[in-house]
């Protein structure tokens, strides 16, 4: 494998994982949330991460699996792998405790809100943007590995996810720094907590690719690739589309998940 492929790879994941600074700032220069562009880029999020799954991940995890195993064999493994993506990054949510989990819907005015009004201890609120970081870490971790992978098969692919996920960061990025922010006070620290917890992204990448590649073969590649595609669809349907319907009016996250598709339709037709 080329190292400039790897080196790429690696910029991408790098790239999605430290969108959370994004989240961050935001929470710090909005005075209220934009919920319908958080609505719509969600769900265009969503459709980018669910067209790819299902017509371009899954039929390269079945193409790779079947030419090594065989049709029937080849098949299961793939369904098989693509359901296991799915338990694990659903395991990974269900042992995160509900407060914790960065993926529950805080907007900047509900928050900031909540903690003036509120006299809630500052090391109460420390430890709530710590553990929030580390939720949100754990659950990059998968998503930094299955960045990379695409962008190791295919780096128009691997560009495509890494936007996708870049846009799903950025709401992480808030829920991490405003309590951080309110404990100390200190925008400095807010952003150093959120920007840390996203290099859980780049870390995964580099965990999977010192564990997988030098066993990497095409009956792996095909598993990985299939797992990738199901926990890609997961996050779409456990985490963006109901965040982006929270943020907003039902028919934009729709909107947005079908602008999605299109896009990620399109691009994959130019570079065919």
């Amino acid at each position: 494998m080329e190292l400039n492929t790897v080196l790429f790879a690696f910029g991408l994941t790098l790239f999605a994982g430290l969108s959370t600074g994004i989240g961050s700032a935001m929470a710090f220069f909005a005075k209220r949330t934009n919920t319908k562009f958080l609505s719509i880029s969600l769900g265009f999020s969503a459709g980018v991460m669910i067209y790819v799954s299902f017509v371009e991940i899954f039929f390269k995890a079945r193409t790779e699996l079947t030419d090594a195993l065989g049709d029937k064999p080849g098949t299961w493994l793939t369904v098989t792998a693509f359901f296991g993506g799915i338990l694990l990054i659903a395991l990974i949510d269900k042992l995160i405790p509900k407060s914790r989990n960065p993926h529950e819907i805080a907007m900047v005015e509900d928050m900031t809100e909540e903690q003036r009004e509120k006299t809630i201890k500052e090391k109460k609120l420390m430890r709530m943007g710590v553990m929030t970081a580390l939720a949100l870490a754990i659950h990059n971790f998968p998503e930094g590995l299955a960045t990379f992978t695409a962008a190791i098969a295919d780096p128009n692919l691997g560009i495509a996810i890494a936007v996708a996920i870049a846009i799903h960061n950025i709401p992480e990025g808030i829920a991490v720094s405003v309590p951080i922010y309110y404990a100390t006070g200190s925008k400095r620290k807010a952003f150093r907590y959120s920007f840390l917890s996203g290099l859980a992204e780049p870390i995964g990448a580099l965990v999977g690719y010192a564990l997988l590649m030098p066993f990497m073969g095409p009956v792996l590649f095909g598993i990985v690739f299939a797992a990738v595609a199901g926990i890609m669809v997961f996050i779409s349907l456990d985490e963006l589309l109901p965040a982006a319907r929270e943020f907003g009016e039902h028919h934009l996250s729709i909107y947005g998940m079908v602008l999605g598709m299109v896009v990620m339709a399109l691009s994959l037709l130019l570079f065919m």
